[in-house]
């Protein structure tokens, strides 16, 4: 069935319809079903926003119930009980248990607000304006978050210059090239050039630009610097934070504190607009409505968010089910990757956001769509769009990683037969 005027009507910029190529209907845990009734587990999720799958029951109900008594909607930053129980709940449930003592700002509805407000704080904070970001990052596409963000095509689009960064490779960019001692050669040399930066601005693990993983050892030097050269540390957790990493904030067990936190997407508890800026305390230098936004009050996601931090993340089960889940999906990948080894490079990742690496950008593309006819949801990204990446609901059984890792692995076969035809290796 082929809905009317499907795509007539809307820009040229959609991403994401291009490749996953359906027009969906509804939505149940860890599936999604089109319009022809056809179903697939979804593995691309919102790109992480959905980190419980579609409409998890203790958070839709939570929600039906606020609607049900006109609770209030939309509110900015007035005070309203919904927003009060969801700060004291993330506090309780997050924060405390991590000795983290962060206060909590409310930006705009998206990752990219978060990071707007973070990197002007950090600025009205220390009087400096360089940032250090880094190659392959994505912190999102409106002007500010945008130069700080690596990829050319969205760069492309801001028909501005996008000044005040200070662009260093990340771990593993080049082999043989140390970023961070070379970084703070430059930030000691007072002919280097390069000013003092406010704060650097990182992912723990990249996941637009190919699900790169900075090793604890990397970012514990990372910090370091900061600290050593005045300058404040964020980390940019919007899609891998919420328990993508396997644990709630993506840096928790590496040995550092970051200075401003920045979430979003799966915060929302269930795809709701919401983000936030974290920040030490002595940071707070804001004056009243330095930074603002109408959405910034959206009750039903902090009803939602507070429904997903009281339901799953308070559950002792559920944090530890997830570890052992972790461990299934290495292992589930990583046999993949040796039944295919050559035509996929390497599994990448950490946690519940896993990056196949193909030979190609080509062949991850054809895997993509392989995987789609055969009823699994993934995505590509990297620079060349060459890694098929994976993000599974958190809440995933066991069988469904088997089933989707079964399909993937189809996937991979068939791609790999039919491009070996192609080059003329099978008879």
């Amino acid at each position: 069935m082929q809905m009317k005027m499907r795509g007539e009507r809307e820009s040229r910029v959609r991403y994401y319809s291009r490749s996953i190529d359906r027009v969906f209907t509804t939505g149940d845990g860890p599936y999604v079903v089109d319009i022809d009734g056809n179903k697939y587990i979804d593995f691309f999720c919102a790109a992480g926003a959905l980190s419980m799958g579609h409409s998890p029951k203790p958070i839709s109900e939570a929600v039906i119930k606020y609607l049900s008594a006109n609770g209030i909607i939309s509110s900015l930053d007035l005070n309203s009980v919904s927003k009060i129980e969801f700060i004291e709940s993330f506090d309780e449930i997050i924060l405390k248990p991590r000795k983290l003592d962060y206060l909590i700002q409310f930006t705009g509805p998206t990752g990219t607000n978060a990071v707007e407000a973070a990197l002007k704080l950090a600025r009205l904070y220390t009087g400096r304006v360089p940032i250090v970001a880094f190659t392959n990052g994505f912190h999102g596409a409106s002007l500010g978050a945008l130069s700080a963000t690596g990829s050319s095509l969205l760069r492309g689009a801001a028909g501005v210059p996008l000044d005040g960064i200070i662009r260093m490779p990340y771990e593993g960019y080049s082999d043989g090239i140390d970023g961070i001692s070379y970084l703070d050669q430059l930030l000691r040399d007072p002919s280097s050039g390069i000013d003092a930066p406010a704060a650097f601005i990182v992912e723990t693990i990249q996941a637009e630009g190919g699900v790169n993983v900075a090793s604890a050892k990397w970012m514990n030097r990372l910090a370091a610097l900061a600290r050593k050269v005045g300058a404040l540390l964020i980390i940019d957790d919007v899609q891998v934070g919420c328990g993508r990493s396997g644990t709630f904030f993506s840096f928790e067990n590496m040995n550092f504190t970051p200075d401003i936190v920045c979430l979003s997407k799966a915060i929302g508890g269930m795809g709701f607009p919401m983000a936030l800026v974290l920040m030490r305390p002595e940071l707070d230098v804001w004056q009243p409505g330095g930074h603002n936004g109408t959405f910034r009050g959206n009750n039903t996601a902090f009803v939602a968010s507070k429904a997903l931090l009281s339901n799953y993340w308070s559950d002792v089960a559920f944090t530890g089910s997830l570890s052992q889940k972790c461990k299934t999906l290495d292992d589930l990948l990583g046999n993949v990757a040796a039944k295919h080894s050559g035509f996929v490079i390497n599994v990448k990742g950490r946690g519940f956001i896993r990056g196949v690496l193909m030979e190609s950008a080509a062949a991850a593309g054809e895997v993509q769509q392989e995987a789609l006819n055969l009823g699994l949801l993934v995505e590509t990204c990297g620079p060349h769009g060459e890694v098929i990446k994976l993000l599974p609901p958190l809440n995933s059984s066991d069988e469904i990683l088997r089933a989707a890792n079964e399909i993937l692995d189809e996937a991979i076969t068939r791609t790999q037969d039919r491009q070996g035809l192609r080059r003329g290796r099978i008879a």
